[in-house]
């Protein structure tokens, strides 16, 4: 796998996870990379400098999950909903007004509620603003230096948020003192968000307007240069953008991905999906732990365990689909509610499969909640259809579902925790999955 996967096959396919967690439609980021770079090559970035911006757009979002629990909590709405709509918000005063009326306690409990909660967003929305931009961005900034990406490219991503005139975030940066990557991805993501929501002459009207603003002049100058570039909006359109995409990443400077930084990259997302709400913090990297045990415990052999790893600290990456209303809701789910839950599996399938060796691994990953008696989920799959990696990520799943926080229950002790599961081997719980956990928890002291 690590001879033959490159590192812009990995990011680019991955970024469909943060696609999803902004509320975009697929394929936001890769279309933002396709606008940013031929804005990078048209001012003359050496390729380095390209590299460099490349992979600042592809994971301009990376932390863009650090926040969604507290948009919730601050605004009582769907905050996938609110970031894509936000996406589309000027800094003019009757946008921000409309922005905050239409957004704000969606989910409130009623209108005395949600008028409350409106009236604190006109107080306080400054600082509220400041609260989340600040760790959206410092976060992605925090995980691209995690992956190795330098530092061009990780102030990139903190400073995506910052505006030319000084009135953006978290910084304040005013000009040039703005990172030109972060300049370039802001100014590509605001062209393919108005793009295809409005249309070509819409999205390049609203660059324009906000040259001096939010953009640099010099930049949003070279964005019209493309106005009657045939070929340029084709592919953007196109549906394979993706492989287009692929072919910008400047080849002299491409960075070998070996089974080390697979297994980094892997545990990087996972603490993307992990920081989506406060009660799944850090489950991916335990489910990789016990998934991982409970294989070498099952005589597994030491390549496949590593394979299985990766898997399992990417089996909820569909969650990042999910809103936060639901979530993190401490009652129970109503029919809606967890229909939408349950599609975190498929999506997790989806985005795997997008990375051509990943393919089994996708399959592993996404049927996480199938159970041996066919009353999973997605596909309702029954004991002689699920492989034994999966039925080991199905029980570490379980063991740290219940033993962790959840919004719907507290921590339960390791004990409790497998008397729970007892009541559920054979149905959905392989038994031998589950002595090989028991074994593993034992060793390592936990009861």
């Amino acid at each position: 796998m690590a001879t033959t996967l490159k590192l812009s096959e990995l990011i680019s396919s991955l970024s469909y996870a943060l696609d999803i967690t902004e509320g975009q439609p697929e394929g936001h980021c890769i279309r933002s990379c396709w606008i940013g770079m031929h804005i990078g090559a048209a001012i003359g970035l050496n390729e380095q400098q390209l590299w460099e911006l490349y992979y600042a757009i592809l994971l301009k979002d990376l932390g863009c999950s650090s926040n969604a629990s507290r948009i919730c909590e601050l605004y009582l709405t769907d905050d996938r909903q609110f970031k894509q709509d936000f996406k589309l918000v000027g800094a003019s005063l009757p946008q921000m007004l409309g922005f905050v009326f239409s957004n704000t306690g969606t989910h409130a409990g009623g209108w005395p509620q949600r008028l409350k909660s409106i009236l604190n967003v006109l107080r306080h929305g400054k600082e509220m603003a400041d609260e989340l931009i600040n760790t959206r961005c410092h976060r992605g900034a925090d995980i691209a230096r995690q992956l190795r990406f330098n530092e061009p490219v990780a102030r990139g991503i903190q400073s995506l948020d910052e505006h030319w005139d000084g009135s953006g975030r978290p910084l304040g940066l005013q000009g040039e003192a703005i990172p030109l990557n972060a300049r370039i991805a802001l100014l590509s993501q605001v062209l393919d968000v108005f793009h295809i929501t409005h249309g070509r002459q819409a999205a390049l009207a609203e660059v324009a307007a906000r040259a001096g603003g939010w953009f640099d002049p010099a930049l949003v100058r070279v964005v019209h240069g493309l106005r009657d570039n045939e070929p340029f909006w084709r592919q953007l359109e196109a549906d394979d953008i993706d492989t287009a995409v692929l072919a910008l990443e400047p080849a002299r400077c491409m960075v070998p991905l070996d089974e080390d930084y697979l297994d980094e990259i892997a545990e990087g997302f996972g603490q993307v999906v992990d920081s989506k709400s406060p009660f799944t913090a850090g489950h991916s990297q335990r489910v990789g732990h016990y998934a991982e045990r409970i294989a070498a415990e099952l005589g597994m052999d030491a390549v496949r365990r590593r394979w299985l790893k990766r898997g399992a600290l990417l089996h909820d990456v569909g969650k990042l689909g999910v809103s936060n209303t639901i979530l993190d809701k401490p009652g129970r789910l109503d029919g809606d509610e967890w229909a939408a839950v349950q599609r975190h599996a498929g999506y997790t399938e989806d985005i795997l499969r997008r990375i051509a060796q990943f393919a089994e691994l996708a399959q592993v990953a996404g049927a996480h909640h199938e159970k041996l008696d066919g009353s999973g989920y997605p596909r309702g799959l029954r004991a002689e259809q699920i492989v034994l990696e999966t039925r080991i990520i199905t029980a570490a799943d379980i063991f740290d579902a219940i033993n962790a926080e959840r919004p719907y229950h507290p921590a339960t002790p390791v004990d409790k925790t497998l008397d729970i599961m007892r009541q559920h081997l054979h149905s959905a719980i392989d038994a031998e999955c589950f002595a090989a956990l028991e074994r593993v928890l034992r060793a390592e002291g936990a009861f």
